[in-house]
């Protein structure tokens, strides 16, 4: 790599029909860029950045599964020879897509002289890529996971993995020691020791938020040496000894980062539907996506999925991963309308 640029920006731009957080007037927007002395090495760059970025990301933290993909030429980033795309599926079987990397091969590096000098001290042109995602990410991470009740956050993103309520005042104290056990075992808690509150207010309070852990402490509780836990992600609650109560809510919470991501896959397979012809796939994209071959689409089928409102969101290989070429073959398409 010859050198490289990364940076947060603002950016302003007019939106017919605003959605908040998807397409608004201003939004946060992340993006780098970098210069190679070789196509290979800006080629491998852009992989990395979908793979170890954006998919990891998106997948590890934001616990939303994504398909990852090149982007047909029609969809692919102006200027650019090659267009890499992490997709997601939003609960009402809509795509949204997640972060771009782009190969810009020496188009850019071209018209604004973007050159280096060689080891063998001559003047060449670079090899660029560039890459971005922005806050639409949050709009995705509400629209997968929320639910009527507010946020549900999964626990690896969450500012606060794990809430102490005392429920009387006289159980304050107990419940700051049982706060501090928890950070000590790693957790991000907060202790909430507003016991002049009503305990239903607090704990819609806490629903909304999204915490994923919420421990409600009483004097019978205190008493009986236990702890009621509330989970956000299945809305059940459930007794639990005192003892080791910290190293146990750890473990919950890597059970509960799982479980969203699972439930979220799950819930996205069930509606990519398996079909052999472009009228079939605008069939299913009424209610998700549809998964085709390639060469069952086509240029000609990306017109006419485009009367329909559906776009090819990427193309990847029978075995899920990210082809070299959108001309080998047996290439699949997923297909869907999106945001």
């Amino acid at each position: 790599m010859i050198c490289s640029g990364d940076t947060w920006n603002n950016v302003v731009r007019w939106e017919l029909r605003p959605r908040l957080f998807l397409r608004t007037t201003e939004f946060l927007w992340q993006e780098g860029h970098t210069a190679h002395a070789t196509y290979d090495g800006a080629r491998d760059y852009a992989r990395r950045i979908l793979h170890e970025a954006y998919e990891d990301l998106m997948v590890n933290v934001l616990a939303i599964p994504v398909v990852v993909g090149r982007k047909t030429a029609r969809e692919r980033f102006a200027g650019a020879v090659n267009t890499l795309a992490c997709e997601a599926m939003m609960r009402d079987g809509k795509a949204l897509q997640m972060g771009t990397s782009h190969e810009l091969g020496q188009n850019f590096a071209k018209v604004f002289g973007i050159d280096y000098l060689s080891a063998a001290g001559q003047r060449e042109t670079a090899w660029t890529t560039s890459w971005g995602t922005s806050t639409r990410m949050v709009g995705g991470l509400i629209m997968v996971h929320g639910d009527d009740d507010g946020l549900r956050l999964p626990p690896v993103l969450a500012p606060v993995q794990v809430v102490v309520m005392a429920i009387k005042a006289d159980v304050v104290g107990a419940a700051h020691r049982l706060g501090a056990d928890l950070r000590d075992a790693g957790a991000r808690v907060v202790v909430d020791d507003r016991a002049d509150v009503p305990f239903g207010r607090r704990a819609v309070d806490w629903e909304l938020k999204g915490v994923p852990l919420r421990l409600e402490l009483g004097p019978r509780d205190l008493a009986a040496g236990q702890v009621t836990v509330a989970h956000r992600l299945s809305g059940g609650k459930e007794p639990l000894l005192l003892t080791g109560i910290a190293e146990t809510c750890v473990a919950l919470l890597a059970r509960e980062q799982r479980a969203m991501l699972d439930g979220a896959r799950a819930a996205r397979d069930a509606r990519i539907a398996d079909v052999a012809t472009v009228a079939d796939a605008v069939e299913a994209c009424a209610q998700g996506w549809a998964r085709l071959p390639w060469p069952a689409v086509g240029e000609a089928g990306e017109t006419e999925l485009a009367k329909s409102a559906v776009t090819v969101r990427c193309l990847t290989r029978a075995d899920g991963s990210v082809p070299d070429s959108d001309t080998e073959l047996d290439l699949v398409a997923y297909v869907g309308r999106s945001y």
